[in-house]
């Protein structure tokens, strides 16, 4: 009886380490990170998809679960990418660069974007970053910002992502991600050395795509019910919105009109910030 009083007291003892364990794993994510359904932090399907305990997780966003069950494919069509990339200089550096088919390989990391509430809140997703795509690259016209070199995007503050002072962390890519702050949580989450190598945005055009919808379904996906406007405010708001730049506001809301009639979405309301 003693005997099996002690394993049982054992069992106990280490089913409540365990707990702790697992306890102490749930706490403590940056505000930025989810917590995952196994109680690790990051960013990405893997812990801010099914099972997110904290965080900005998907499923406790204000986006309404996929009900249309729509195909990415059957939305960003060889039609309708062309249509954006046949506009872009054929002396374009992304020219030969980005392909529909480099975005739906990146999509498969992410297969939460473009699957939001009905088949036309998808489509009106799909409307709002290619939108925002087109504008930051030119139609696609652009990998890296112009002249983008030339200026400091190193947060020497944040310790966390400590810039490698022989790199830069200007905009690459259909979204342009900048920042040591972006570029090392961005890498960690899609395989490749961010701090390090950040180029990899610009030579990769999948991990290209990646960038982009990483920084999507993190900072773009949660406002996204808020209307268009919300969309923009989270890409460049401090630097467009508020009456900072009306014309280039402008730009990015006709994309987003013109991409939602091609799809035949109505675009919905709240178009400006």
């Amino acid at each position: 009886m003693a005997s099996h009083m002690r394993k049982s007291f054992l069992i106990l003892l280490v089913m409540g380490l365990v707990a702790l364990t697992a306890n102490a794993q749930n706490c403590g994510c940056s505000s930025n990170l989810c917590c995952s359904q196994y109680g690790y932090c990051g960013t990405g399907d893997p812990y801010c998809g099914t099972g997110c305990q904290e965080g900005p997780c998907y499923s406790t966003q204000n986006p309404p679960p996929a009900t249309g069950n729509v195909a990415l494919a059957d939305i960003v069509t060889d039609a309708f990418f062309n249509g954006i990339i046949s506009q872009a200089a054929s002396s374009c550096a992304g020219k030969n660069f980005y392909t529909r088919s480099s975005f739906l390989s990146a999509a498969n990391s992410y297969s939460q974007f473009g699957q939001l509430g009905s088949a036309d809140d998808s489509k009106r997703e799909v409307a709002a970053a290619f939108a925002h795509f087109t504008h930051e690259t030119g139609h696609f016209c652009y990998i890296e910002e112009i002249d983008g070199a030339s200026k400091d995007y190193c947060d020497e503050t944040n310790t966390q992502y400590p810039c490698n002072p022989s790199k830069g962390y200007y905009g690459r890519g259909p979204i342009q991600i900048s920042w040591n702050f972006n570029y090392g949580p961005c890498g960690q989450n899609n395989n490749f050395d961010g701090l390090n190598a950040p180029e990899t945005v610009a030579n990769d055009p999948v991990v290209s795509f990646k960038s982009a919808l990483w920084y999507w379904m993190l900072n773009v996906r949660p406002v996204i019910s808020q209307g268009f406007g919300a969309t923009i405010r989270a890409i460049n708001g401090a630097i467009e919105c508020d009456g900072k730049s009306p014309s280039t506001v402008q730009a990015r809301i006709n994309y987003y009109t013109d991409y939602c009639s091609q799809l035949g979405v109505d675009p919905g309301s709240n178009l400006s910030c």
